[in-house]
């Protein structure tokens, strides 16, 4: 019986030749190891796995399946799996870890990903967490907490490599090389005056190349940015991002460095904005694929109703040319070409201008030269389009003053479109409302009621 059941075991050498570490054929060993309940397998399995793939795979399977898993896998459950986790099952697999293994996990994190880790979960679950930690732990954990959400006191780690600012190379290598911890990962030391307030960075690649007699003052660099524990995680992404910044020190009210910044947060955060803005511009908001479906339902629905609202304003204007309408039926045809033309186009500049608000690289002052350019986007897209829809109409129709009509009306709902998708999140975001959010419905309105009224309007003048 044994003999049939490794012959069922999945061939490990039919893993794909693919650089995703989680292909089909080793989640189909896992399934096959939490079906059989092997234990040793499983572990096999998931020992070559980075916890961002041990992710991956919790957030892919279902909730029973989940349960099996981490059931089977016991004891070996690493901590920067829960920071991998999608958040709308963090909670869940937190709760069905047993209190041993979730206390192991938890003492391997650093400062920031305890505070990412407990700060969404619910009271109960969040004092657990904090009873596990060590008593000078927990006390950094409460207060990055009180700082506001979405702050850079909630995104720096307490774990920080400090020397005086008089120290010299060699007093900063003994330095570390006595330290009983240091952090697992770090770029920089900081240079701190005689009451913590941080005055410079140096890297450890120079600090190595130095001779042990040279001050650290003289290798400081050039860029330097000290950040507020109250400064917007999103504006120290940007920051991070234009200066091409490594690592930042964190401040506190009295200019006291508390903490630092790295990179990779920075980017996690960075990546979070453009994916934030892509769901927002598509209407559905902060979602996920393995949340319920009432969750998202309930999300999508507002979006939906303002633009069924929408869809029914544009139809009011639609009604009042229905007359012309009735007498040239060909118009009825032709006006979701108009229609999808602009909404495409209003579309694009929508999502660049939102981007550009977002990266700060649309501003009041240069607001004016990017409408220009736009317009002239649309102007170019609306003349080829409307030749080329003309010319059709014209050959295939049989009606090239329709296709006049047309052509006239997708070079006007182009230019509309253009400068609708700049100038809207502008508008939007100088009244303090979210352009991401708010634009996507008013841009599409604009270009179907400028679309249908150009449109129509025009044709009414020429043929009526």
């Amino acid at each position: 019986m044994a003999e049939k059941d490794d012959d069922l075991v999945p061939d490990a050498g039919a893993e794909e030749q693919t650089d995703k570490p989680l292909g089909r054929a080793r989640m189909s060993r896992i399934m096959y190891a939490l079906d059989t309940e092997n234990r040793e397998l499983l572990w096999s399995e998931m020992e070559p796995l980075h916890p961002a793939d041990i992710a991956d795979l919790l957030e892919q399977i279902n909730a029973y399946d989940r349960r099996r898993l981490i059931t089977l896998y016991g004891q070996e459950f690493d901590g920067d799996i829960l920071s991998e986790l999608d958040e709308s099952i963090r909670e869940e697999v937190i709760g069905l870890l047993t209190p041993e293994v979730l206390a192991e996990a938890v003492r391997e994190l650093d400062s920031d990903d305890v505070v990412d880790l407990v700060e969404d979960l619910e009271d109960e679950q969040q004092a657990a967490i904090l009873k596990i930690l060590e008593d000078s732990d927990r006390v950094a954990v409460q207060q990055s907490l009180t700082y506001p959400e979405y702050s850079a006191g909630r995104l720096m780690q307490r774990e920080v490599v400090m020397t005086p600012e008089h120290w010299t190379v060699g007093d900063a290598i003994d330095f570390m090389r006595n330290a009983e911890e240091l952090p697992e990962q770090f770029y920089h030391v900081i240079l701190v005056d005689p009451r913590l307030h941080p005055v410079g960075n140096i890297t450890l690649g120079k600090m190595m190349a130095a001779r042990r007699s040279t001050p650290l003052r003289d290798l400081v660099e050039e860029t330097f940015h000290v950040f507020k524990v109250t400064d917007e995680e999103a504006d120290v992404a940007y920051a991070f991002n234009q200066y091409h910044l490594i690592s930042a020190p964190v401040v506190d009210g009295d200019g006291r460095l508390v903490g630092v910044i790295t990179i990779d947060d920075a980017m996690i955060v960075l990546d979070e904005e453009h994916e934030e803005d892509y769901l927002k511009l598509a209407g559905v908001g902060d979602t996920s694929l393995t949340d319920k479906v009432w969750t998202t339902a309930r999300g999508r629905f507002p979006w939906l109703l303002i633009n069924l609202i929408t869809a029914n304003v544009a139809a009011q204007v639609i009604a009042q040319f229905e007359a012309t309408i009735q007498q040239i039926v060909l118009l009825a045809i032709l006006m979701p070409i108009v229609a999808s033309m602009g909404g495409n186009a209003g579309t694009q500049s929508l999502a660049v201008a939102v981007r550009a608000l977002a990266t700060k690289d649309l501003t009041a002052s240069n607001a004016v030269r990017v409408l220009t350019r736009e317009a002239g986007v649309g102007t170019l897209n609306g003349l080829a389009f409307g030749v080329i829809m003309g010319g059709v109409v014209a050959l295939w129709f049989g009606e090239p003053v329709i296709g006049m009509v047309i052509a006239a009306a997708l070079l006007l709902t182009l230019i509309g479109a253009a400068v609708g998708g700049v100038l809207i999140p502008l508008v939007l975001e100088r009244m303090g409302v979210d352009p991401a959010v708010a634009s996507g419905p008013f841009v599409t309105t604009i270009t179907d009621i400028v679309g249908f009224f150009v449109f129509l309007g025009i044709a009414t003048m020429v043929l009526i």
